[in-house]
């Protein structure tokens, strides 16, 4: 899939300079921080579930009673 997205110029540069410093194209640094961002948010969503979950009623089970 392609999406073409437009840059500040302030961004655009700080992306250049990344790409440069890193010695790839500027789309495959693009790409890298792009997949870096989703994990980020991936992970903050995982935690906001797990802080929800962990009450003072929440039962634990071992880990082998969990994949028996």
């Amino acid at each position: 899939m392609t999406i073409n997205i437009g840059l500040p110029k302030n961004l655009a540069i700080t992306l250049k300079k990344l790409a440069d410093r890193d010695n790839v194209p500027t789309a495959t640094k693009a790409i890298e921080l792009i997949k870096i961002g989703i994990e980020i948010d991936e992970d903050e969503i995982w935690d906001k579930l797990a802080t929800e979950n962990d009450t003072k009623d929440t039962k634990f089970i071992s880990h082998k009673e969990f994949w028996s």
